[in-house]
């Protein structure tokens, strides 16, 4: 159908009116959420729409997720879920084309509705695909309570809106992934200046997990140790407040994900532990809903010493950056694990002589004293450390000071 000049005219004025109010949206800066819902409130006031959803397909690239709307379902926002080819919406994310249904909406076969959306009920539906250089990112729905002729130029504006949603989704993307990267250096700053300083093991290695969860936004992260002996990974420090977790037995490097890591000097991504057969308690993965696993392997000069494991509460694809900022925790925490049982190697050794020389002196008392034997002395002051519940050191440290008070009577 043909405009006239007029119609035309006005459409151009409609389209400069969009433009101004997308402007105004992109100058005021706001963070996602608030962008979704005034995105939603322009479309309701552009398009004359009775109501307005707004989906986003979420890291799995596999589900939409209810993002925004023009009035806010609180409780629904970010619970209503659906997968691609899932309903009118899933549909056209699945197809990456537009759906117009000028009346009875929910008579369509692709149609699924969703308990506490009073949009179901609505008449006319238009349907919207959000998309950024060819790749989905979400889908837009406009609903009319009634009836509704969805023209040629009111689609074309839906798509304009649509697209305007695309562009600013991708620049609030690399807004929150640049802010997220300067948080990761200087988180990562932080551990290696904190790891430098410190002296034990168990204090470094929280550390470590503490702040790796905080830079991969991670549900639950912890570190397991290898045990050369048994081959076994146990773990040893996690941020976890789960006692069910924290007390997980330790696992076997041919029966476990993370033994594979080890086993395969390499990161291991498990997309879902609640479904893999070789991830040893889906039982708990379940109960603290853990989905997605990337285990990065700690190597210290090309030996493996443990692993980091980082969960997820939702289905995640972990990127590249990711992974290799996992591995550049890991090889800190490989450093530093090397670096602290060194200390407190040389820390024992320095204890241990220290012990030797107070021992020699004790026996050197005795065999002066009481006449006996060195070997004789040393299993007197063992009997006196095992009777009275002390080291070997604390006695000969009570001999060497009761001599030294003898002489100075």
């Amino acid at each position: 159908m043909t405009l006239s000049l007029k119609e035309q005219l006005k459409e151009k004025d409609r389209q400069i009116a969009l433009l101004h109010a997308v402007n105004r949206i992109v100058s005021q800066r706001p963070d996602l959420d608030a962008l979704l819902q005034e995105f939603s409130d322009l479309i309701v006031e552009q398009l004359k729409a009775d109501a307005v959803l707004i989906y986003l397909l979420d890291d799995s690239g596999d589900v939409l997720v209810l993002r925004g709307s023009h009035k806010p379902h609180r409780e629904q926002i970010g619970q209503v879920r659906l997968k691609l080819g899932e309903g009118i919406t899933g549909w056209v994310a699945e197809k990456q084309k537009i759906v117009a249904i000028s009346k009875q909406a929910s008579e369509d076969p692709r149609f699924k509705p969703f308990r506490g959306l009073p949009e179901d009920r609505f008449e006319a539906f238009l349907s919207v695909p959000v998309t950024l250089k060819g790749e989905l990112v979400g889908v837009v729905n406009i609903h009319h309570k009634k009836a509704h002729e969805h023209a040629p130029s009111e689609i074309q504006l839906a798509e304009t809106i649509a697209d305007e949603i695309a562009g600013l989704i991708s620049q609030s993307r690399l807004t929150v992934t640049a802010r997220k990267k300067s948080q990761q250096l200087e988180t990562l700053a932080r551990m290696s200046q904190t790891i430098a300083q410190g002296a034990y093991l168990r204090e470094i290695l929280q550390l470590i997990v503490t702040m790796t969860a905080e830079m991969m936004g991670s549900k639950i992260c912890s570190l397991m140790l290898l045990d050369e002996k048994t081959k076994e990974l146990k773990i040893e420090a996690t941020q976890s407040l789960s006692e069910e977790y924290r007390s997980k037995p330790p696992v076997r490097l041919r029966a476990s994900v993370s033994g594979r890591a080890i086993l395969e000097r390499r990161p291991v991504i498990v997309q879902d532990v609640t479904q893999d057969p070789q991830f040893g308690y889906p039982e708990i993965a379940k109960k603290e809903n853990l989905r997605s696993l990337l285990v990065v392997p700690m190597m210290a000069k090309d030996k493996p010493i443990g692993v980091l494991n980082c969960y997820t509460s939702l289905i995640h694809n972990f990127t590249s950056d990711e992974i290799q900022l996992l591995q550049a925790v890991s090889n800190q925490a490989a450093v530093a694990i090397e670096h602290t049982r060194a200390i407190e190697k040389a820390l024992a050794a320095e204890e241990a002589l220290e012990t030797r020389k107070v021992i020699e002196r004790a026996k050197g008392i005795l065999m002066r004293q009481q006449g006996l034997t060195e070997e004789a002395s040393f299993r007197l002051i063992q009997r006196q450390a095992m009777d009275r519940r002390k080291t070997m050191k604390e006695v000969a440290e009570a001999l060497i000071l009761s001599e030294e008070l003898q002489r100075g009577k």
